[in-house]
């Protein structure tokens, strides 16, 4: 897995070789405490393959891991109604910003090489999936996910 992301306006390129990708959303209820359990929930996932070809390492089993991390509002766009989504459920940039900011610093604490995008920038992420394999993973549950909408 690599990934890199370009900063369109300036050019700069920053990129990873072996490692995760996180696209992070913030919304207009997230809090810090959201972030400390994603930093956590992320880098404790088992979704590396093992020798067996099991998914059995988490991201701190592998030789020095690394993370490219973008800031992506639009992972909450609501597409439920109309033609063009709503972004109503993002949070706004001031509230948005310092949080995956603290998000950056949080997996840094943990020694991990971390590369960014630039928040608020218009970017080009290319990034080579493994497997493909993708996760969306959230802070909170929503009543949505619940069974019978409970």
């Amino acid at each position: 897995m690599s990934a890199r992301v370009t900063i369109k306006e300036s050019g700069d390129v920053r990129s990873i070789e072996q490692g995760l990708v996180v696209l992070l959303g913030v919304s207009l209820t997230d809090t810090s405490a959201d972030v400390r359990y994603l930093a956590d929930k992320i880098v404790s996932l088992r979704i590396f393959n093992d020798e067996s070809g099991h998914m059995n390492l988490a991201f701190t089993d592998l030789q020095e891991p690394s993370m490219l991390i973008v800031s992506q509002f639009t992972l909450y766009g609501d597409t439920r109604k109309g033609r063009r989504p709503s972004f109503t459920s993002a949070a706004p940039g001031l509230v948005a910003e310092p949080l995956y900011r603290e998000f950056v610093s949080s997996i840094e604490e943990r020694g991990i090489k971390v590369k960014t995008g630039e928040f608020g920038a218009d970017m080009l992420v290319d990034i080579s999936n493994d497997g493909p394999v993708t996760f969306l993973v959230e802070s909170v549950m929503k009543a949505t996910d619940l069974p019978n909408g409970q």
